[in-house]
């Protein structure tokens, strides 16, 4: 999956989500959602957590709803995986952390009880003691020898050195990508046992040997590379009877629960196979479902569900778990399907070199979908875009799904916090652009980036996987090259001709606009002053900008203004800058259809990594003003099934958290199917 996981900050996204009219015969259900729905739950440090609601629910079949709620308790009972991957002593500390906050009975007014509920609340929305985006370790506001205190006080046990880690700088960086500083040995990531070095890792992947070189399998995707006894490497396999069998045993119950309630028979044999994954880790068998489920287009629900993103992997092998489940949003999918029915027009027009083009986009389906329940890996912090699967044989052989997480983006708009966009936006002109056309496109800058985006291009015959080729540059090359294909095609007319804008110029304007504006300049909130870009996406997101500026420099196609010692960016071309993202398209697609390293390095290093100092300082001093933190997330709604007599569900009900703590204490003690080590 490729997630588009953009800065929800400055330019507020929308999307109408509108109800399905189908008639059907529906279950009795209560539902809390109004039209004065709260969508804030809380905000602390640089989170803000939100609700969302499901449109629609009222609307499914009780059978539906039963496929549903099924899928989302699948999901949950793997969220301690996700923990555990993401550092080893994860789930001694939320357990400590839990046992205090459940059962301390001392001064609960004090500044430093009030800075660990916050420390608390900053590791459930990370799933861990690294920062969600950044990876950076977490730094408690409160002092060692008050955590002995409360320890004490609430009879907690924590050995002294995993106490110790919470404090001191070791395992300081969930996922390091500096290659000075070692990627493995740089990274806390619960991926590769202790001393396992770079070399080793890939010298014991150069070993393995695909049966057909055309499909290659995901080698690595689901286990933790370790030392056995005499010294070796081998895989420690994630499934039912390996690592991680306590919680996949509980995902096949909901599975095969969900299975015996599918839509169709496309559906109930993807489920079939997704369940003989987990129970053999075979990724012949991964390889087979991922088909499946692409053939499986004809119900009203989906879901994804497994090991998938490997961008918490600094090789890019190790899939990170995550679940999400998604019931179709009938007229906006109606709307977007006509960018995934030209997606072959998008491949023949696009400025690439002929022998990287497709020659036949098959399979590209793209739906709008209204999300019932997220974990792991999308929750708290969620995608609002969704493209799979991620092989790209499959992508070739068979197509992929990308999907628009309707509801997600509608919350999004609804809880976004005002003014920003006066305060960084150049002049009038762009801030009337930005309320006039910066939701259309937003949405079908997503739409572009999943569907046409990640389809495109074709890798050369011999040249490996971008994950063996770019390394740990593969992810953000990758979300880049995606992202300029969708500012390629916004300033086009093509995208007027389909019916999805009134007017491509202005449209396309403002989005190159924002893209410029937060690439250079806004993102740089995320950041603390004087730290490196690491996370993917904001590496791309200024790659692609910054270059963008200094090849347009001669021709001044983008100008940088001071004012009143503000510093603004203002786009004097559009059709030149249409020129310079197509080039740097061309550039980037090169790079992965040859597997480039040397180049893929050089771009990323030069232009995506460093941040100008002085423009970093000014956009925090400037950005004091505004109140919303700059990260967002969800909890989710709970489902909440009515049994009759027999204890056969009759209906189910949709309620929302009253708090953030409350749904992470709920998931703490009802999907918590994991030892403390694993």
């Amino acid at each position: 999956m490729k997630l588009f996981k953009t800065a929800v900050v400055f330019i507020t996204l929308a999307v109408s989500v509108a109800c399905t009219s189908r008639k059907v015969e529906t279950a009795a259900v209560k539902t809390a959602q109004n039209e004065t729905f709260d969508y804030l739950v809380e905000q602390f440090a640089d989170i803000k957590v939100l609700r969302y609601q499901i449109p629609g629910w009222e609307d499914l079949t009780l059978k539906e709803q039963k496929l549903v709620y099924y899928l989302t308790q699948a999901g949950t009972s793997g969220r301690d995986i996700m923990w555990d991957q993401h550092y080893k002593s994860n789930l001694k500390i939320r357990t400590a952390l839990e046992h205090i906050y459940q059962n301390y009975k001392g001064d609960k007014t004090t500044e430093d009880w009030g800075n660990f509920e916050i420390y608390l609340k900053r590791v459930w929305f990370s799933n861990g003691i690294h920062h969600h985006y950044s990876s950076d370790k977490i730094k408690p506001d409160f002092s060692k020898d008050y955590f002995e205190v409360v320890m004490k006080a609430t009879k907690t046990e924590l050995e002294p050195a995993v106490v110790a880690v919470i404090f001191n700088d070791v395992d300081s960086k969930r996922v390091n990508l500096d290659e000075s500083k070692g990627l493995l040995e740089g990274s806390a990531i619960n991926f590769y046992e202790k001393g396992i070095s770079l070399k080793e890792a890939e010298d014991f992947y150069a070993k393995k040997v695909n049966p057909d070189p055309t499909k290659p399998y995901s080698y690595g995707l689901n286990s933790k590379l370790v030392r056995n006894s005499k010294g070796q490497l081998e895989e420690k396999v994630w499934k039912s009877d390996g690592m991680y069998g306590n919680a996949i045993k509980k995902i096949i119950f909901w599975l095969e629960k969900a299975k015996s309630v599918a839509e169709n028979k496309n559906q109930g044999d993807a489920l079939g196979l997704l369940i003989k994954y987990y129970q053999t880790g075979s990724l012949k068998t991964w390889d087979d479902y991922n088909i499946a489920w692409l053939s499986a287009t004809e119900g009203n629900i989906d879901y994804i569900n497994g090991f998938i993103e490997v961008y918490n992997d600094p090789l890019g092998y190790r899939g990170s778990y995550e679940g999400i489940v998604q019931i179709k949003d009938f007229d906006m999918s109606k709307k977007m399907e006509k960018v995934s029915k030209n997606a072959q027009w998008f491949e023949d027009n696009s400025p690439l070199m002929e022998q990287h083009k497709k020659k036949n986009v098959v399979g590209v389906s793209y739906k709008t979908v209204i999300v019932a329940g997220e974990s792991g890996d999308a929750s708290p912090s969620t995608p609002i875009g969704v493209n799979l699967p991620n092989a790209d044989w499959i992508r070739a052989e068979h197509g992929s799904k990308s999907v628009s997480l309707g509801n997600i983006i509608d919350a999004y708009s609804k809880a976004a916090g005002k003014g920003k966009l006066e305060e960084f936006a150049n002049d009038e002109e762009e801030i009337e652009l930005a309320k006039k056309y910066g939701e259309i496109g937003d949405k079908l800058h997503t739409a572009l980036h999943e569907v046409v985006g990640h389809a495109s291009g074709q890798i050369n015959p011999g040249v490996g996987t971008p994950r063996e080729t770019l390394k740990s540059y593969a992810s953000t090359l990758e979300e880049g090259r995606a992202d300029l294909v969708g500012l390629f095609y916004l300033y086009n007319p093509k995208i007027q001709e389909l019916g999805l804008v009134d007017d491509w110029k202005k449209t396309g304007m403002e989005s190159y606009d924002s893209y410029i504006r937060n690439g250079l300049m806004t993102q740089l909130v995320r950041l603390d002053l004087g730290a490196d870009i690491e996370e993917s996406h904001m590496r791309n997101r200024q790659w692609v900008s910054a270059w963008a500026f200094e090849k347009g420099k001669k021709d001044n196609v983008i100008e940088k203004i001071s004012r009143d010692g503000k510093t603004y960016f203002n786009i004097t071309n559009y059709e030149k800058l249409h020129d310079l993202f197509g080039q740097l398209l061309r550039e980037v697609q090169r790079i992965k259809s040859e597997g480039d390293y040397n180049a893929g390095k050089a771009l990323v290093e030069n232009y995506g990594v460093k941040v100008d100092q002085k423009i970093h300082a000014e956009v925090l001093e400037r950005n004091k003003k505004f109140p919303s933190a700059p990260y967002s997330g969800f909890v989710n709604p709970v489902l909440v099934p009515n049994l009759d007599s027999k204890g056969n569900i009759i209906s189910i009900d949709v309620k929302q958290p009253k708090t953030f703590a409350e749904q992470m204490l709920n998931y703490s003690k009802d999907f918590s199917f994991l030892p403390l080590v694993n």
